[in-house]
Order: C-alpha cells, then structure tokens, then sequence
C-alpha cells in the first residue's frame, strides 16, 4: 500500500468487508422482510449467506407469532452457505 491507496491484488474479502459500516458485527442469519418482496439493497454484502423471509404484513402488523414462524421454519433449512 502507497499513499494510503491499495493495490489491486491486496483486496480481499475481508479487506472489503473492513471497509463496510458493519465492521465488526456479524452477518446477519435471518433478513425479515416485510409488505414487500424485494431487498432494496439491503445490507447486500453482509445478507449473501443469510435465509430471507417475506412475511405478507406490514411491519407493525408483525406478530409475536409471525416471529416464531420464522425461527421455526429457519430451525429446518439446511444451510450451505453457497455450496
């Protein structure tokens, strides 16, 4: 690195990750998405491995319940992180 600038082949990844507002805190498993079924550009970095779910409900219609759903149905995916 010169100048405070960084070559090309010293990005990695992590170098990126670095660069991003949520340094430090980790990828989220679960994205809730509510009344829309789209990200937005939502966190795209940090969400690539995270299991998305769209719930047909605005957000302060979100229940206690509807949360359960969720964490219910995240306990039996099978995760594979890409594979």
């Amino acid at each position: 690195m010169q100048d405070n600038c960084l070559e090309i082949e010293d990005i990695t990844e992590d170098t990126f990750a670095d660069y991003l507002d949520t340094k430090g805190i980790p990828d989220p498993d679960i994205v809730v998405r509510t009344s829309e079924r789209r990200i937005s550009n939502y966190l795209l970095w940090q969400m690539a491995y995270s299991e998305i779910f769209f719930i047909d409900k605005y957000w302060p219609d979100f229940t206690e319940e509807d949360f359960d759903k969720v964490i219910e149905e995240f306990s039996n995916r099978v995760r594979r992180y890409g594979r």
